[in-house]
């Protein structure tokens, strides 16, 4: 790990990392890849983001040491996008970003919230390009995009600011291995959201906008600390029969885990099960402690089958301003974004050695509270 920093330092030219609560993190992370069988080639691309993410939280330290100001400004009703993995978060949160009053966070700044402050005006990032040619190649050459379609400018999660914490899953198969899996349990987050909050700081101070729309799945075990954080954001939850929940997340992880071929596919099953079981437990019991007028929740089949009624629905019951000009963005982006565009996501929940009575049973809480159709 010392090799790690050491590298992030000379590379960065800078030597704060802002304390050290983020090394426990790291170093389980770094024990976790080389524990668990990942080829050379995954162990290397996976030290590569460690490396960049550590150069990031260093450049964002020497921004708000330039510009101590940043940490002052306000974050005025935002709106943060939740759910389950595979409940339609992506899919809403795209549709919405098309909204000109709405700041969403684009992929290629989550990986670099701090400002390139080199750059001559009109002159284009670097990191930006780099970003984009990776995408570009990656969503010419891989089937991923069936999964998970994503572009240097698409709209994306915030788990790619809190991955600088290093107290967050950075290709989500982490928290299946050890030792993250454990470590990933005893995490403070109340921290880790102040640093996630500070970096939106900075971004906003980079390209104000009129209100922020933040998507990550994990904030649905976090509302409390996000209306805590954030005293007048709004969240917005989307929910899914969740047989289709658990055989595309499996089949997601299994994509994304740099050792698939040999990871035994009914074991990842019964770990997801078990994880996204034991998030929507905590996160129906954290609910009940927060003023239900600021939640808003969505059906994965409404989505589906009407998205602009539920488009209209959101702004109405949020009460945002709705102007002709946002409603007609968001309109011409669903006509020209039809299900399945970048292709089709083909799992069966059988691959992963479950059958359907024992999701059900793990989720009956769930489907019956929320009125999920199954």
């Amino acid at each position: 790990m010392n090799r790690l920093l050491s590298e992030a330092i000379d590379t960065a030219s800078f030597e704060d990392f802002g304390g050290d609560d983020f090394r426990p993190g790291l170093e389980k992370l770094l024990e976790t890849y080389d524990r668990n069988c990942f080829t050379e080639s995954a162990r290397k691309s996976l030290r590569r983001r460690m490396l960049d993410l550590l150069v990031s939280r260093l450049c964002v330290e020497a921004a708000w040491k330039r510009h101590p100001e940043v940490l002052e400004l306000p974050i005025n009703q935002p709106m943060f996008l939740t759910g389950l993995p595979r409940t339609g978060t992506s899919a809403l949160l795209n549709v919405l970003a098309n909204d000109p009053a709405t700041r969403t966070l684009k992929l290629w700044e989550a990986h670099n919230p701090a400002p390139l402050e080199s750059l001559a005006p009109g002159e284009e990032d670097p990191r930006y390009v780099r970003i984009k040619q990776y995408y570009d190649h990656m969503n010419a050459t891989s089937d991923f995009k069936k999964i998970h379609y994503m572009t240097a400018d698409s709209a994306d999660e915030c788990i790619f600011l809190t991955n600088h914490t290093f107290q967050d899953a950075a290709y989500g198969f982490e928290v299946f291995f050890e030792p993250y899996a454990t470590f990933y349990k005893t995490v403070e987050r109340h921290s880790q959201y102040r640093y996630h909050a500070d970096l939106l700081r900075l971004l906003h101070w980079q390209r104000p906008a009129d209100r922020w729309l933040l998507k990550t799945p994990s904030h649905i075990c976090h509302l409390d600390i996000i209306v805590k954080q954030h005293p007048s954001s709004s969240i917005i939850i989307t929910h899914r029969n969740p047989l289709e929940v658990i055989g595309s997340y499996s089949s997601m992880m299994m994509a994304v885990t740099p050792q698939q071929t040999q990871t035994d596919p009914k074991e990842m099953g019964r770990r997801v099960l078990e994880h996204l079981g034991a998030q929507m437990d905590l996160s129906m019991k954290i609910r009940q402690s927060i003023n239900p007028e600021r939640i808003l929740d969505v059906q994965y089949v409404d989505l589906m089958d009407d998205t602009m009624a539920v488009v209209d629905g959101i702004y109405q019951q949020l009460s945002l301003p709705y102007p002709d000009t946002a409603r007609r963005a968001i309109a011409t982006y669903v006509d020209d974004h039809p299900r399945g565009k970048h292709g089709s996501h083909d799992y069966k929940l059988g691959e992963f050695g479950l059958t359907e009575q024992q999701v059900l049973d793990r989720f009956g809480n769930y489907i019956e509270t929320y009125h999920i159709e199954v």
